[in-house]
C-alpha cells in the first residue's frame, strides 16, 4: 500500500500516459488529456508510484513522504 503523497503538476503534464502504463490504479487522463490521481492510488506500491513518476517525460509527478519531504523529483 502506498504511503507517498502524489501531486500532478497540470501545467507540466503533456498527457504522455506513461504513468498510466506503469501505475493504472493510480492515474488516468481526464478530458483535457492531463493525468489525474485516482482514488485507488493507495492500492499501488510506493515503488510502483516512484517508477511511474520516473517514467514521466516532463517530471510532472511530484512525490512526497509522510513528513512532507519531497521524494521525487
Amino acid at each position: 500500500m502506498a504511503k507517498l503523497k502524489i501531486v500532478v503538476d497540470r501545467n507540466l503534464c503533456i498527457g504522455a500516459a506513461t504513468c498510466i502504463a506503469v501505475a493504472p490504479k493510480a492515474f488516468q487522463l481526464d478530458n483535457e488529456a492531463k493525468a489525474i490521481i485516482l482514488p485507488t492510488s493507495g492500492e499501488e506500491t510506493d515503488q510502483t508510484l516512484l517508477d511511474a513518476a520516473k517514467s514521466c517525460p516532463v517530471a510532472a509527478i511530484i512525490l512526497s513522504d509522510e513528513t512532507g519531504a519531497q521524494v521525487y523529483p
